[in-house]
């Protein structure tokens, strides 16, 4: 398939809202973990919580889509001329031609949490003013994103776990080559939740400090929340020097395990090499690989296998977990995101949290970001429950 510009792209997460706080984050190898004090939640962890979204408030005749999901995507969508980018891509392709391909994990499920609290005593019934067609269901991302937007194509939302917004490009590449759209604005949004919490603490995943991703003593995750966003356009016949293309995009299933991956990584390669494939490059043009990298024992060295295996030991990697925590749903935009502000940048960003690289996994792992003029190709990783992966290939125009 054609090469697609990366003509937009925005971040919000605990590390900074948009491009420019993000970036300052990742140079200073910040993390934004803090002791968990959300909600009524009581557990030993750290997560990455977003300020300011219990101030954000939705425009009157979107009011029903409430929830600090939906709130949470509107932050990400005010940041970086976003909005205004979409405006002037609809003035150029019209409203019709530009799809909406969302990835979230849990939507506005805080919304029905909050509910239950209040059912009626007597009935159990769930208060009349709960809506969720509006709130948890996961279309209430792309139905509320879709209005914000005033577009008019073909929209959807997928949920794989924590690969669902990689597979999001993806999707939208297709569509696009299908001839179905022009553009397509992609991205993915997940916000913390007590699900969340309480069940990656019952599957006795998270870690009761911030996460250290290939860490030789890492012991779980952290769980943050982001909204990050791209427009994906057509690519004209002239590039301007810098422009950020997505050139690859792959996708597999281990069919191993629910929860766990295949222990040398088996579909985590497949996923790459695919979208290596797609993008006519080997593994030797790759200047850095965003890992999925959510430090968790098993996960990290699978993921360390697969891709020790295919790159060598030359390859310069490193997971941005320990800034961000892992934000499920949202991971795979947020990383996108964080390669594009890379490469756009120079900068390839260093591992927080991580002390003393576990010697087992054959890496050059960044512990510290590393600027770089030659940087003009990243691979990001998106691994989810169930073994469904995906990799994207970004590329800078020289």
């Amino acid at each position: 398939m054609r090469p697609l510009l990366v003509s937009r792209f925005t971040a919000t997460s605990y590390i900074g809202r948009g491009i420019g706080e993000t970036a300052a984050s990742l140079r200073a190898r910040r993390s934004g973990l803090v002791p968990c004090a959300f909600e009524t939640v009581r557990l030993d962890t750290y997560v990455g919580e977003v300020p300011g979204i219990a101030q954000e408030s939705l425009p009157g005749e979107l009011e029903r889509f409430d929830c600090r999901n939906n709130r949470l995507a509107q932050l990400g969508l005010r940041q970086d001329g976003f909005l205004e980018a979409v405006r002037e891509s609809a003035g150029r392709w019209g409203r019709r031609r530009i799809g909406l391909i969302l990835g979230t994990s849990t939507s506005g499920m805080l919304a029905t949490e909050l509910a239950y609290r209040r059912r009626d005593p007597a009935s159990g019934a769930l208060p009349p003013d709960f809506d969720y067609a509006a709130t948890q269901n996961s279309y209430s991302l792309g139905d509320f994103v879709r209005r914000r937007l005033g577009l008019e194509g073909p929209a959807s939302v997928i949920s794989t776990a924590c690969s669902s917004s990689a597979k999001a490009f993806g999707a939208a590449w297709r569509m696009i080559e299908a001839g179905w759209i022009d553009a397509a604005v992609v991205g993915g949004v997940d916000s913390l939740c007590l699900t969340t919490l309480y069940g990656f603490h019952a599957l006795q995943l998270v870690s009761p400090a911030p996460c250290r991703p290939f860490d030789a003593a890492r012991d779980g995750i952290s769980i943050g929340e982001a909204a990050a966003f791209a427009l994906l356009e057509r690519a004209p016949a002239s590039l301007d020097s810098g422009s950020i293309l997505l050139t690859g995009s792959g996708e597999s299933s281990d069919a191993y395990h629910m929860s766990s991956p295949h222990p040398q990584g088996r579909g985590a390669r497949e996923a790459m090499e695919q979208a290596l494939a797609m993008a006519h490059l080997s593994a030797a043009d790759i200047d850095y690989v965003n890992l999925h990298g959510t430090g968790t024992p098993s996960n990290d060295a699978a993921e360390g296998y697969a891709v020790s295996g295919l790159f060598g030991p030359a390859v310069k990697a490193s997971s941005t977990k320990g800034a961000t925590g892992h934000t499920l749903g949202a991971a795979g935009a947020l990383e996108a995101v964080i390669c594009a502000i890379g490469l756009t940048q120079r900068l390839m960003p260093g591992s927080a949290n991580t002390l003393r690289l576990d010697p087992e996994l054959g890496l050059d792992y960044l512990c510290e970001t590393r600027p770089d003029e030659r940087f003009r190709r990243a691979l990001s990783n998106s691994f989810g429950f169930g073994g469904s992966n995906c990799s994207l290939v970004l590329e800078r125009a020289a």
